[in-house]
């Protein structure tokens, strides 16, 4: 597995101080601070970055795929799998266990693919036309396709992650 994230980190990522995410590992009180407690604001935070620099794509008509989308996307990436949010989707069936309860918090490429639909109307606007048998407006089939492009690059990545032990074996 690649190497494990410093608490520094995910406060750059999050753009947020240390402290004022409770990834410390003491709060204030001088208790541990329980990272599975954080988890849900952090995955919030996370898709909301997700679906920022998805928009900020659109907008621009730059691709994610080129830096510096593409490395933003990849430390949200990390900050997901580090946290444990990243389910091994290499055998889940399209909607097999798909909670919309408790998918905040799995971070797979689909349940990412799935939220940002749901909350920008694309999966209701894709039923319609098909129901309709039209085409989807421009707006939102230009999301669809930068969705799309985002979903490859966490599925690929999240391959490669699981896959690492396997390229380098521990001496």
């Amino acid at each position: 597995m690649p190497t494990r994230l410093n608490e520094e980190t995910y406060a750059r990522v999050l753009n947020m101080s240390v402290s004022d995410h409770s990834f410390s590992k003491h709060s204030d009180k001088g208790k541990p601070t329980d990272r599975k407690a954080s988890q849900p604001s952090l995955a919030t935070h996370i898709v909301n970055d997700v679906e920022r620099l998805v928009l900020d794509a659109i907008e621009k008509t730059k691709p994610l795929e080129v830096d510096p989308a593409r490395s933003q996307l990849f430390e949200l990436f990390v900050a997901a799998e580090e946290a444990g949010m990243i389910a091994d989707d290499s055998n889940v069936g399209i909607f097999d266990g798909f909670d919309e309860e408790n998918s905040v918090t799995d971070l797979s490429a689909d349940s990412l693919c799935r939220l940002l639909a749901r909350r920008w109307g694309l999966d209701m606007a894709a039923r319609e036309a098909q129901a309709l048998q039209t085409r989807l407006p421009a707006d939102q089939l230009e999301r669809m396709r930068v969705l799309w492009s985002m979903m490859r690059m966490w599925m690929e990545w999240s391959y490669a992650w699981r896959r690492w032990d396997e390229f380098h074996p521990k001496s």
